[in-house]
């Protein structure tokens, strides 16, 4: 049942689509706009959208008459350039500027942690890896995204500019690996 190489597999590119050690600088925007960072909102909300895309987003897919290695290509893409975004340093996909609320759950926990990336790689890797791993890496993730939401002030004092630019850049090569990795798995079954 649990595979502890899925977990890690699963873990670890969660960890580098939701980049939540890059949006570091962003978290610490909203904190100072907001007051504060409501981190088991953020994390809660994000919990549940990701929950549900892993175990309804198979469903959607089929009402709409898509299958997953369609899903898991075009995810593949928008992993793609979120690798590039991450490695260049410049801004393909746009938030959505009329979405309003509480810092916590936009743009925090939606998009930022639980987006159109996250949403898209869970689907992508729900044809790859068992659910119950994906869960397990979910749940990891949101643990390490629910410590880095709660400390935010001290990560900003001990890591710098320059520390946050380096774990970007790195992590958008693993992204670009993994994307690359996911068309060519997925490309030739279509």
């Amino acid at each position: 049942m649990f595979n502890f190489k899925e977990i890690f597999s699963v873990t670890l590119i969660l960890f580098s689509v939701i980049d939540i050690l890059g949006s570091i600088p962003f978290i610490i925007i909203i904190r100072k706009r907001e007051g504060r960072i409501h981190a088991e909102k953020a994390t809660l909300i994000s919990a549940a959208l990701m929950v549900s895309f892993l175990f309804l987003g198979q469903s959607i897919l089929t009402l709409f008459g898509l299958d997953v290695a369609s899903f898991a290509v075009a995810g593949a893409i928008v992993i793609f350039i979120v690798a590039m975004e991450m490695i260049l340093g410049i801004t393909l996909i746009k938030d959505d500027p009329d979405a309003k609320g509480s810092g916590s759950v936009v743009p925090l926990a939606f998009p930022l942690i639980a987006g159109a990336g996250t949403l898209t790689t869970i689907l992508s890797l729900r044809a790859v890896y068992q659910e119950v791993n994906i869960l397990v890496g979910v749940l990891l993730n949101l643990i390490f995204v629910y410590l880095v939401l709660r400390s935010s002030v001290w990560l900003e004092r001990v890591i710098g500019k320059s520390g946050f630019a380096v774990l970007r850049r790195v992590f958008g090569v693993i992204l670009l690996a993994i994307a690359v990795k996911i068309f060519k798995t997925h490309a030739l079954s279509l």
